[in-house]
């Protein structure tokens, strides 16, 4: 069988590794091994903060209605739980968007979840 040289396999993939870790400070932006974990661990963050995320809008969301029903005189449970009951489906991001910029159509809303 013959010899099978990695040389140009092997600068490849280390120069598509330092390529990634262009920016990272001390030896993370140069030693391959310390580059390399350093990916990992990236790439573990990202994903797992894209995910909290969702969930910190979700979060914004609420507080903004909440804010905007106290306003008018309605807690945030029992605006959800009406909204639900009288069949108005709004999620809670353009609920929160209404809520933000328009604080007269939130009003309307509110009104027909009162009948």
């Amino acid at each position: 069988m013959t010899r099978v040289k990695k040389g140009v396999n092997a600068l490849k993939r280390r120069r598509n590794i330092l390529k990634q870790v262009k920016g990272y400070r001390f030896g993370r932006s140069t030693k391959e091994r310390a580059a390399k974990d350093a990916i990992l661990h990236a790439g573990r963050s990202a994903f797992g903060d894209r995910r909290k995320k969702k969930r910190n809008f979700r979060k914004l969301f609420t507080v903004r209605i909440n804010a905007e029903a106290r306003i008018n005189g309605i807690s945030y449970s029992k605006l959800i739980g009406a909204l639900k009951k009288s069949k108005i489906d709004l999620n809670r991001k353009v609920l929160s968007e209404i809520a933000e910029m328009n604080p007269e159509s939130f009003k309307r809303i509110l009104t027909k979840t009162a009948k």
